[in-house]
């Protein structure tokens, strides 16, 4: 019998060098390499991971939170995604001609409301547009200086394309060879 691995790229929320959601990255692979994940790379310490597992994705998020939650003393979220599917997210960039490290993808656990940026908030020269289960923006003048809100996006976390394509690079890289 064949087991079959998947290449998960997991983006952690609110995870960072500083603050409050501090957690360097050999800690986070310390974890994932206790929870029995294989093949671990992080991407820069802002919660980014690619690795290997042959459990289902749900199972595979809810390990990774509890154990999150237990080395920070409060619920951490996970995003998860498949190789396929970051792939998919950068490809489905509906703003390619816009300067990557000014257009996002804000990565939901579910397929976001139709409704969702009918109630976004504070928009000045943004630019948005749903995805699968992601919030695509492309920040005219940046992401830090922009007074953006979109409601449906507060539990997701938001990656540039910029590290989406690295993530995606990555997680094609670290590929098991098909059998």
């Amino acid at each position: 019998m064949t087991c079959l691995v998947t290449v998960y790229v997991a983006l952690l929320r609110a995870v960072n060098v500083g603050g409050t959601g501090n957690l360097p990255m050999d800690e986070l692979n310390t974890i994932c390499r206790s929870a029995g994940f294989t093949a671990i790379e992080t991407y820069i310490a802002s919660g980014n991971i690619v690795f290997e597992c042959d459990a289902p994705a749900a199972r595979v998020k809810a390990e990774l939170e509890k154990r999150l939650q237990k080395k920070m003393g409060k619920p951490v979220g996970v995003a998860l995604r498949t190789a396929a599917e970051i792939s998919a997210v950068l490809k489905a960039n509906p703003f390619p001609s816009a300067p990557p490290n000014y257009t996002v993808a804000v990565f939901l656990d579910g397929k976001p409301p139709a409704d969702a940026l009918d109630h976004a908030a504070g928009v000045v020269d943004e630019q948005m547009r749903l995805g699968r289960r992601e919030i695509y923006v492309h920040y005219a003048k940046g992401q830090g200086r922009s007074k953006l809100r979109i409601p449906a996006a507060k539990d997701g976390t938001a990656r540039n394309m910029n590290t989406i394509a690295k993530l995606a690079e990555m997680a094609k890289r670290s590929r098991p060879p098909a059998r």
